[in-house]
């Protein structure tokens, strides 16, 4: 009997794989999800050009990360927040293609992501779910729900460190930014790019002296439904927990 991962691996092989919408020429996905609301308040972060942050020598970096569970109640800046943030998906230049050249790779540079931030403490930034706008480097609050950050514990299997983080990062993919060029293999490449997205929050939490650590024990479903994803058009891929260290 085949298992449902080993049926994964063989039916995403490339002699499986139909002719892509790319290839049959119809318009590829918007670049960004525009925002859900034109109501929502936007909070604007520090450009990434006025960001300011230690240095820290790579290989000390690599050397020294480890998955940090346990944070200190202090919060993180707002400047450290943005720098996270454009580590991980900062957008360096659009392209006329049109594609988005960011900090982290990505397949056929498609991008799939967007991040979903549970704020926590983070110094002037109300506590609530918010998302990141990497066109403009803002962030768009979702919601500001009493209880919230109980309810996307309890949906990463209570693990406490969701509930004591400075703020925790949830990628979601929007399954036809990749679908469009790759077809079903593209469901590989999400997972692929996740990889790359959360080494590199690892190694910037290190410079702004924090902890994190990456989280793949979800509920898919329950922390589809507090976001509001239908959980096939988008859905969750990745989760991380970044704080100040005790």
């Amino acid at each position: 009997m085949i298992g449902q991962g080993k049926r994964f691996m063989e039916e995403t092989k490339y002699r499986c794989l139909e002719e892509s919408d790319q290839n049959k020429g119809l318009p590829q996905p918007p670049l960004v999800l525009p925002m859900d609301d034109d109501k929502h308040p936007v909070v604007d972060l520090p450009a990434p050009q006025e960001l300011k942050m230690p240095k820290l020598d790579l290989t000390e970096a690599i050397n020294n990360r480890v998955s940090v569970r346990k944070y200190a109640d202090k919060p993180l800046s707002q400047s450290e927040l943005s720098y996270l943030l454009w580590t991980t998906q900062g957008i360096k230049q659009v392209t006329t293609r049109p594609a988005t050249l960011r900090t982290v790779p990505s397949a056929g540079s498609r991008h799939p992501f967007e991040t979903y931030l549970l704020i926590n403490r983070v110094q002037g930034i109300e506590a609530g779910l918010y998302r990141y706008l990497p066109l403009e480097h803002a962030l768009e609050q979702i919601s500001l729900e009493e209880g919230l950050a109980d309810r996307i514990t309890a949906a990463c299997m209570r693990q406490a460190m969701v509930r004591n983080s400075g703020v925790t990062f949830i990628w979601t993919a929007v399954r036809y930014r990749t679908y469009w060029r790759y077809g079903e293999r593209g469901y590989r490449y999400f997972h692929l790019d996740a990889g790359h997205v959360c080494q590199n929050l690892y190694l910037a939490s290190a410079v702004v002296d924090s902890g994190c650590c990456g989280i793949a024990a979800f509920f898919d479903d329950d922390i589809n439904g507090i976001l509001g994803l239908d959980g096939e058009e988008q859905f969750t891929v990745y989760i991380a927990t970044v704080g100040k260290k005790p």
